[in-house]
C-alpha cells in the first residue's frame, strides 16, 4: 500500500491565474527553490508523493495541480490547452518571486518544462528557465505518442495482468471491501507503466479529468517539438527507464537537442521513483547539485 503524504508545510490558491491553481511548498525556506511539475494532464500533485519528496531534504520545494485537475478545476468545460498551461506555470512563479524557475518535471511534466522553455525565447515576460530535470518525459512527437499508446494498450492487456483482472471481477471483494477493490481497480489500471508490475501497489492513486487530458493533447495537433528543442540553452538532465511504454527514442532525442545528459534505468518503467528511486536521486541531486551555483546568479 502507498505510504501516507505528510501534510506541506504551507498551502493555497494562485490570485492571478483564470482558474485558482492549489499550490503546496515542502522542505525549509530560504533554500533554492525547485518546481516540481506533474504529469497527466488532468491529474494532480499528490501521486508524486510521497516518494518525490526526497527533493525537499534539500530544496524549498513547489508543486500545484495544474489547471482542470485535483483541486485545481475549472468552473466550466472551455478547453483546456498547453499554452494555458504554460501561462499558469509562468503565474506560479511570479507569485512565488522565482526569477528563474528550476523545473523538475515528471512524465507530461516533462513536456510541460520543455514547452515553457520553448515559449520563452518568444516571450520575454516569461522568467526564464535555470534548468530542467525531465523524469520520464512524455513523447516529444506524435508518432513517439502513438507509439507509447500502442505498448500502454498492449502492457495493460497482457496475460498475467488480464488473468488478475478477470479474477478480481469474478471475486466478491467489491462488496465486502469497497477500498480494497477500489485500490486493486487502481493497480491493475496502472500496471502497465511498471518494469515490475508489482510494484503499482507503491503508487499514490490519482485520477486523471479525461477532458483536460484530451483538450491538452489537441492543442498540441500533429506535434514535433525536437526542431524547437534544439533552439534552447540550458542545463538538463534527463532520466528514462529502459521498460518504460513511452520509447526511449523520444528521451534520446531530447537530450541530443538539448546536448545534455540521458541516464536510462535498468528494470525500470515510467515510475522510477518508486521503481528505482535509489538510481534516480542519484542522478538527480548530482545534476542539481551541480548547477546550483548557476541557477542561483
Amino acid at each position: 500500500m502507498p505510504l501516507p503524504i505528510p501534510e506541506p508545510r504551507e498551502a493555497g490558491f494562485t490570485k492571478t491565474t483564470p482558474v485558482p491553481l492549489y499550490w503546496v511548498r515542502y522542505g525549509e525556506p530560504g533554500r533554492p527553490i525547485l518546481i516540481l511539475l506533474h504529469g497527466g494532464p488532468g491529474a494532480d500533485h499528490r501521486y508524486l508523493l510521497p516518494q518525490m519528496l526526497h527533493l525537499a531534504d534539500t530544496y524549498d520545494l513547489i508543486l500545484y495541480d495544474q489547471r482542470g485537475g485535483g483541486r485545481s478545476r475549472a468552473t466550466d468545460n472551455s478547453p483546456i490547452g498547453w499554452r494555458d498551461h504554460v501561462a499558469d506555470l509562468a503565474a506560479i512563479c511570479h507569485e512565488s518571486d522565482v526569477s528563474r524557475p528550476s523545473l523538475v518535471g515528471y512524465s507530461w511534466g516533462g513536456m510541460l518544462a520543455l514547452l515553457y522553455s520553448i515559449a520563452e525565447l518568444d516571450d520575454s515576460s516569461l522568467p526564464k528557465s535555470a534548468r530542467l530535470a525531465l523524469i520520464s518525459p512524455a513523447p516529444v512527437t506524435s508518432v513517439y505518442r502513438a507509439e507509447f499508446d500502442a505498448n500502454l494498450r498492449a502492457r495493460g492487456n497482457a496475460p498475467p495482468i488480464a488473468e488478475e483482472r478477470a479474477r478480481l471481477m469474478a471475486s466478491d471483494l467489491r462488496d465486502t471491501d469497497p477500498d480494497a477493490y477500489r485500490q486493486r481497480i487502481f493497480e491493475l489500471g496502472v500496471a502497465g507503466y511498471f518494469a515490475d508490475p508489482a510494484n503499482a501497489t507503491n503508487l499514490t492513486p490519482f485520477r486523471v479529468v479525461g477532458r483536460v487530458q484530451q483538450s491538452t493533447w489537441a492543442s498540441l495537433g500533429d506535434f514535433d517539438l525536437r526542431p524547437a528543442i534544439k533552439r534552447l540553452a540550458v542545463k538538463a538532465r534527463i532520466v528514462h527507464g529502459r521498460d518504460d511504454p513511452i520509447p526511449a527514442a523520444s528521451s534520446i532525442d531530447v537530450s541530443r537537442a538539448l546536448q545534455a545528459d540521458l541516464v536510462l534505468l535498468n528494470r525500470c518503467g515510467h515510475v522510477p521513483y518508486v521503481e528505482r528511486p535509489q538510481e534516480l536521486w542519484e542522478a538527480i541531486d548530482q545534476f542539481l547539485a551541480s548547477t546550483d551555483a548557476a541557477a542561483s546568479e
